[in-house]
């Protein structure tokens, strides 16, 4: 195999797929990413086993060198590093029958030796599969607006994943730790048979650095999801667990209405937020006519801070205590100016959504309170 790219595209393509490279295995090949020729694309690919990303990257082939490698595993960290560390120039890769590989640019001549493609695991294909269609940008908003509430629990592993349901008329992509609970509603994503699976909170990410703003298909079979974008797909294991029922969690009762701006709510939660004790990083919001206090104390430290904002509330005055990092990424992932915060009591989960939701599209944020003091 013998090409010539540019070193920055190169670069590029192989940061994207080195995201499935484990930084460590007892497979010394999977540390590897794989290089085959296919026409005139470049196909590189990497493996941790439960994550695989493939990329295609267009070079310039010689058709004169004649070699029967035509795949070939490249030691991902030493490429990598080699690559960053040259200017944006071309590239020449040669390797030969006893894969060694040969990098020249105007620089000078890097060589290394990589491992023969054919021992590379083989990806997984998937079988009799259900296929969506959604736009990319929507897709990369969805991972955004869930992600930040999986759980990193190996104990709860179903929960370590972002909940597909696939509906006739719509879909939900739902994420909770416990703590936090997202549900996004997409009334333009619909399949004509009912499907739900779990993807792992990895894949998810990775594919929304991958995604591009063409259309996503998106596979799915009983073990196996893939996402294809143009010219790049990621696949991934489903989490084989059953997802919590997530419903009987959010409370639908809440008869305390608060509505406040995102904004100024978001930089006094984070100020106060940084007096709070950093055992519990609990901070206390006093809920009265037109206003919102905001409070924290950390005895250990004999500091304390309160903050006032302006709010609309019409309702009976009530304290409740949230953590201030679960609040303030809950106000953090939020698009809208202003937000609605519905309450029932100090130990009932709060919903916040937006005042105004985005069309075709309902989301919902739910967060625990933590118990104060003033009501323990």
């Amino acid at each position: 195999m013998k090409f010539s790219a540019s070193s920055a595209e190169l670069l590029k393509a192989l940061t994207v797929v080195s995201g499935a490279v484990p930084s460590k295995s007892t497979l010394p090949i999977l540390e590897c990413i794989l290089f085959e020729s296919n026409d005139d694309m470049l196909q590189i690919s990497a493996t941790d086993l439960e994550i695989s990303i493939i990329q295609g990257v267009p070079v310039q082939f010689d058709s004169t060198y004649s070699t029967r490698v035509n795949r070939i595993a490249v030691p991902a960290k030493r490429l990598l590093d080699t690559l960053r560390a040259l200017p944006d120039l071309p590239i020449t890769f040669v390797t030969n029958e006893d894969f060694q590989i040969t990098l020249q640019t105007d620089h000078g001549t890097y060589k290394m030796v990589g491992y023969d493609g054919a021992d590379y695991p083989a990806l997984p294909e998937l079988g009799d599969n259900a296929v969506l269609r959604m736009d990319g940008a929507i897709l990369k908003r969805a991972i955004q607006k869930t992600g930040f509430a999986v759980s990193r629990e190996v104990l709860r592993p179903a929960m370590m994943g972002i909940f597909f349901q696939i509906q006739q008329d719509s879909s939900r992509l739902v994420s909770t730790d416990g703590h936090r609970l997202v549900r996004l509603s997409l009334h333009s994503i619909s399949n004509d048979a009912a499907t739900s699976f779990i993807v792992p909170e990895k894949a998810m990410a990775l594919a929304s650095k991958v995604v591009s703003s063409s259309d996503c298909t998106i596979s799915v079979d009983q073990s196996y999801i893939s996402f294809d974008f143009n010219g790049s797909r990621v696949l991934a294991r489903l989490i084989d667990e059953t997802y919590p029922n997530y419903e009987a969690v959010i409370p639908v009762e809440n008869d305390k209405r608060l509505t406040v701006n995102r904004g100024a709510m978001l930089a006094a939660v984070k100020r106060v937020g940084l007096y709070s004790s950093s055992m519990t990083n609990q901070i206390r919001l006093s809920i009265s006519k037109d206003k919102v206090e905001i409070s924290a104390e950390d005895i250990e430290r004999s500091s304390e801070a309160h903050e006032v904002i302006n709010a609309e509330y019409d309702s009976d005055d009530m304290v409740i205590g949230f953590n201030a990092a679960y609040l303030t990424e809950v106000l953090g992932h939020i698009d809208a100016d202003e937000v609605v915060i519905e309450l029932s009591s100090p130990n009932r989960a709060g919903i916040v959504t937006p005042l105004e939701q985005n069309d075709d599209e309902e989301l919902l944020m739910l967060i625990m309170p933590v118990m104060l003091n003033s009501y323990a």
